[in-house]
């Protein structure tokens, strides 16, 4: 299922003709708990925050329910780590290109998953320190949203990188790849 998750937001998204450039950048591969350490700690700055900010298709073109074989793919394409927290944790310095590239990340295979609209409503712009998905993804959940954070060169805040530490502890075995963004 996930494969169809993926072939189906990679269709989705050439659909809507935006296309990131490629990084040539070298996968980094390290520990999840390694993965969190790593990343800087910083307060949140959410002043100036607006979704506009962050061109990206068309919101009204990203959602519906995608079925084969009677098998749904995705209700919503959304961001694993969402606009807001990205604007939080370091965004708010960008330049609007890249805001655009990271809005449109087709260079990975974690910035923008295939969800539920429940789901998607439920996580909304929240971080690891007060949503996690069902318990049996948590390590996945983890290591995709750590790889993004590491991908742009994001930081976490300190309850954030405390729900982390937390969470991963039951993911003794769990390895992050990332391909640094351009």
């Amino acid at each position: 299922m996930i494969t169809n998750v993926r072939r189906g937001l990679m269709a989705a998204a050439l659909a809507f003709a935006v296309l990131a450039p490629a990084s040539p950048a070298q996968a980094d591969e390290v520990t999840l708990i390694d993965g969190i350490t790593a990343l800087p700690v910083a307060d949140e700055i959410r002043d100036g925050y607006k979704r506009e900010l962050y061109p990206h298709w068309k919101d009204d073109d990203k959602n519906g329910c995608t079925a084969r074989n009677d098998v749904l793919i995705a209700e919503a394409i959304d961001h694993m780590v969402p606009l807001a927290e990205v604007h939080d944790s370091g965004g708010y310095g960008w330049t609007t290109e890249r805001r655009r590239r990271y809005a449109n990340d087709l260079g990975s295979d974690v910035t923008l998953v295939g969800v539920t609209a429940r789901s998607n409503r439920q996580k909304s712009d929240q971080d690891p320190a007060t949503w996690m998905p069902m318990p049996a993804v948590h390590c996945r959940y983890l290591g995709e949203w750590v790889a993004t954070k590491h991908r742009w060169g994001l930081a976490v805040d300190p309850a954030e990188r405390k729900a982390l530490l937390r969470y991963a502890a039951d993911c003794p075995n769990a390895r992050i790849t990332y391909d640094p963004a351009a």
